[in-house]
């Protein structure tokens, strides 16, 4: 038999001594390590609540849970585990041939302070009062008569993408890009009801507990109530 680690004998030796091929000597691994598969379980716990998460989301969901991991890591880990992110295809929208169209305001102004430019609107102005723009694509449902009217009645300036622009709104469509797809089309809704719980669980865990890479790893929450304004 091969003995690995024998004092006075290399292993290719103890092979030309028993007169065996090195192929039929084979190497068995030690197996990950117990920190390594407690971060596996973490990340399987993960994965399950939100499948959308790669390798870079995964790495910063773990350090922000006090685990000095790299993506590197994470992604071997995760390969072995047979997981992958869940990825999905763009689409555009359509504006209404008989509704206005505005201009879009944001290009070329530096956003730097919360309530300056917004892109959700009615529970919003409730929330948190007013911003100076609001900001759309030009779907119809945006350019109603219905929607611009409730904009201008609070006198709040109206804003648009350039047609096929997607980069003019690109933080709010990748918001609506990931709600599609980390929400509605990877569960099955029964009802309206079940809907709509679903929807206020994502934005929940969106807002309070996803890090963005954008935001320096922080959540959305986190960035917007550290800019505000201090009180007196």
């Amino acid at each position: 038999m091969i003995t690995p680690k024998h004092r006075r004998l290399s292993i290719t030796r103890q092979w030309a001594l028993m007169r065996v091929s090195r192929s039929s000597f084979y190497y068995h691994g030690k197996g990950e390590s117990p920190l390594n598969l407690k971060l596996m379980r973490l990340i399987d716990k993960q994965w399950l609540k939100a499948p959308f998460f790669g390798s870079r989301r995964m790495s910063s969901h773990l350090r922000r849970k006090g685990y000095g991991i790299n993506r590197k890591k994470v992604r071997r880990l995760m390969r072995k585990m047979g997981l992958e992110a869940v990825y999905p295809r763009p689409k555009t929208t359509r504006p209404h041939p008989k509704h206005l169209v505005y201009p879009h305001l944001p290009r070329g102004l530096a956003i730097d302070r919360p309530n300056q430019v917004w892109a959700a609107v009615e529970d919003a102005i409730r929330d948190y009062g007013t911003p100076d723009i609001f900001n759309t694509d030009q779907g119809s449902q945006f350019t109603s008569l219905a929607f611009t009217g409730l904009l201008k009645e609070h006198d709040i300036k109206i804003s648009m993408d350039g047609k096929g622009a997607w980069r003019d709104n690109v933080f709010i469509e990748r918001v609506w890009w990931s709600l599609k797809y980390e929400c509605v089309c990877i569960n099955e809704y029964a009802d309206p009801c079940s809907l709509r719980k679903g929807l206020a669980t994502w934005i929940g865990f969106y807002n309070s507990e996803r890090p963005h890479s954008s935001l320096e790893d922080h959540t959305p929450d986190e960035a917007y109530f550290r800019a505000l304004p201090k009180a007196a």
